[in-house]
Parts: C-alpha cells; structure tokens; sequence
C-alpha cells in the first residue's frame, strides 16, 4: 500500500499548524511531540484499553459487514497506548451513516452510462452508487474468505496483507476494482476520524485532541493579534452546548425518498 503520513492527512481535511509523523498499516503509528505542553494538557485521551465505548447502532451495514468495516478501520488507524484509533472515534458509524445518506445514494452522481473503463483523469466511471459500490464490494470479500479465514478473525499482519492487495488493485469485487473500493473506504476512515462529530466519527473530539485542533470556535476575536502560540482550549463542535455536550443532528443522515 502506498506510504500515507498523518500530515498528509491534515492538509486534505485542511487542518494547519499539525506536524505529524508517517503512519503505516503495520500498526506502529508514530505521533509527532507538540512543542508546547498546554497541547498535550488539553488533549487529554484515554488509551485503547481504558475507553469503554458503546457499540455502533448500524443502520446500513448487517453483522457481516459491519464485522469486516470495523476490522479494517481498525488496521488503517489503529489504537497505540497514548491515543485511540478508529474504532474508539466511532469511524464505523460514521462510514454507516454515510451509506443511507444522500452520498451513499449516489444524489450527485450521474448514472445513464454508458459504464465504460475511463482514464483516471475522467474520475469515476462505475454504476455502483457508493452504498451499492460498498455492499458489493464487501459481499465479494467475505464469499472469498468464507471457505478460509473471515477478515475480521485474520492476525493483524494477515489483515494488513489483504488490504495491501485491495490497494494494489489485484482484485475484482464483483465488478468493483479493488482499488476503488479501498480508496473509498481509506477516505471515509479519515474523513471519520477527522469530521466535526456531529457526523457520528471523532467521537469525544479524540481526532482533534490528538493534533491540537479547536474545533468550531464562533469567534477568535481575543487571539486576532496573537501569533505564533498554542492554542490550549478544548475542542468545541458545531453541535457543542455550553456545557460541551454534544448534541449531534436527529436528521443527520438524510434518508433519501
């Protein structure tokens, strides 16, 4: 799989200021020290072993697909003893909420065909809405391993051998390239640990908290001729209330007619 950083995390969700170290599938995610303290103060998290979280209410993925996303997440930003990783984020509730949303229906696609192989500049060629894109994909992947090991049983080393392979592109899952597929599920980690909760990812802020990032602050007006500092505020959320609850959206996702 091609080498991603943490930074190159941070300039697609357009986050500045975060100075973060390569991050691979191996599970040995290392993390860049903050120059000023108050950060690490701020940022508080517990590890992967002391958060209790609830489980995911899924209400697009069934047991065998929501075993096989939480999984694979799970290798593609895994949990260290500082930090927790995609699942403590709740990034599997974020990727399902996105699937019975107008995203996962395809409203922006157009879809008359002709559904022919494009160049990679002409973007993306495929009949699948990504709800679809994802249900066939995944149905693909555990009808292979049936007869062997499902994914989420894999060793950690085994699951990341086979997501090397869906990046490579060496697969065909039921007339999605592999590729795609892995593409698509990589954006949606980083777009669930990184998101503004109130999406259903980067629960409890822990995304934001790791890189020293505000949040949704109204207003810097007191910090406008302030340069160069660290900013040691809580994250806040655009669902944030007074008391720092997030409150995420009842109409969030938006069930297509």
């Amino acid at each position: 799989m091609s080498e991603v950083s943490r930074r190159t995390l941070m300039k697609a969700t357009g986050v500045l200021g975060a100075s973060l170290l390569p991050v691979g599938l191996d599970g040995s995610v290392a993390r860049a020290q903050h120059d000023h303290q108050q950060v690490a103060n701020v940022a508080t998290s517990p590890s992967a072993s002391e958060a209790v979280e609830p489980p995911s209410t899924y209400l697009f993925f069934n047991a065998e697909e929501a075993a096989f996303i939480e999984a694979a997440v799970a290798r593609l930003i895994p949990a260290d003893d500082k930090w927790g990783g995609a699942i403590e984020a709740g990034v599997p509730n974020y990727v399902d909420k996105q699937m019975v949303g107008a995203w996962g229906a395809g409203e922006r696609l157009y879809r008359s065909g002709p559904w022919q192989a494009g160049t990679p500049s002409q973007g993306y060629q495929l009949p699948f809405t990504p709800a679809e894109l994802f249900r066939t994909a995944i149905a693909a992947i555990n009808a292979e391993l049936k007869t062997a090991t499902p994914f989420a049983q894999m060793s950690a080393e085994q699951q990341d051998a086979y997501l090397h392979e869906l990046d490579a592109g060496k697969k065909d899952l039921g007339g999605v390239p592999s590729a795609v597929f892995f593409a698509d599920l990589w954006e949606l980690t980083v777009e669930g640990f990184f998101s503004d909760p109130v999406y259903g990812g980067n629960r409890n802020m822990i995304g934001w908290k790791m890189i020293g990032f505000p949040g949704a602050y109204a207003s810097f007006y007191d910090l406008i001729d302030q340069y160069g500092i660290t900013l040691d505020r809580t994250p806040v959320s655009l669902a944030s209330d007074v008391h720092g609850h997030v409150h995420t959206d009842p109409n969030i996702p938006a069930q297509l007619p």
